[in-house]
């Protein structure tokens, strides 16, 4: 990353500080989903922000059941997912975020599990789109994932039409290498199971240089990149530095390269400039 976005993500990581202290979540809504089931989700937006917004869709990895309290629209779960972690610098940045819970049928110990790469998942999230669309004043909506959260985000982008998908997609520390022969199938599932030679949309891929989670090797990022034959525009951000997994994490767990720990700003600045670079962002001053 250049210096001149080092230091606009330092300027945005103060912006928060006080967003991340006081903000609640945003507020809870329910959307109707696949064979009568339903999925809930947080929308957050800027203070005293008006629609039209651009939107992110921020989609979490792991089983995706981030269990949204019913009060406060905070996660319970995976709130170490770099994601929900950053929640409220997209906020701070000038964008409507949403944070998507697994539909009502996924909330069992696995979770999305691989409903992640299933039409009706990719569905779910058209329905999604339209009613944020809808919402916000026609302003364009992202879909965001992280981990096995790119699964989802991918297979959306992939199957829907250009008018039901979403109007870019940002995959950071993407799911690229499955692991075959495990006792679960879904386990060996990873993006380029997806036809991503269908992807129409601007991409941003991200990946940190110290992710040594088996699942995401940064190494084959440029390989996903020569996949997306169609998109509209392809861009690759590989981080680098920051303080290192905290004591005791996993390599595939958010408090570490892979969820960009202590790079938060850095994630949500790269974010920024793409879409603004795609002509996608209408945001909040």
């Amino acid at each position: 990353m250049s210096m001149h976005a080092r230091a606009a993500a330092c300027l945005l990581a103060g912006a928060a500080l006080g967003a991340q202290a006081s903000e609640p979540c945003g507020t809870l809504h329910s959307l109707a989903t696949h064979a009568g089931t339903s999925a809930r989700y947080a929308l957050a937006m800027p203070a005293g922000a008006r629609p039209p917004l651009t939107t992110l869709v921020l989609l979490a990895g792991g089983s995706g059941h981030v269990d949204l309290d019913e009060r406060s629209a905070c996660a319970r779960a995976l709130k170490g997912n770099a994601l929900v972690r950053s929640q409220p610098l997209f906020v701070a940045a000038g964008f409507a975020t949403v944070v998507l819970d697994a539909p009502s049928d996924q909330h069992g110990e696995d979770g999305l599990a691989g409903f992640r790469s299933a039409p009706a998942h990719a569905q779910d999230l058209a329905l999604l789109i339209a009613a944020l669309r809808q919402r916000m004043g026609g302003g364009p909506v992202w879909l965001v994932g992280t981990s096995r959260g790119t699964i989802s985000a991918a297979n959306a982008a992939a199957r829907l039409s250009p008018e039901a998908g979403p109007d870019g997609l940002v995959l950071s520390s993407a799911l690229m290498a499955g692991q075959p022969g495990a006792r679960k199938p879904w386990v060996a599932q990873s993006v380029f199971d997806l036809p991503l030679q269908a992807i129409r949309q601007p991409l941003l891929l991200i990946a940190h240089e110290g992710d040594s989670c088996p699942r995401s090797p940064p190494a084959l990022m440029p390989r996903l990149a020569e996949q997306a034959v169609a998109a509209a525009r392809v861009q690759q951000v590989l981080l680098r530095g920051g303080p290192g997994a905290a004591a005791g994490s996993d390599a595939c767990e958010g408090r570490a390269p892979h969820g960009f720990v202590g790079q938060e700003a850095e994630l949500v600045q790269a974010v920024r400039q793409f879409i603004v670079d795609a002509g996608g962002q209408r945001a909040a001053p």
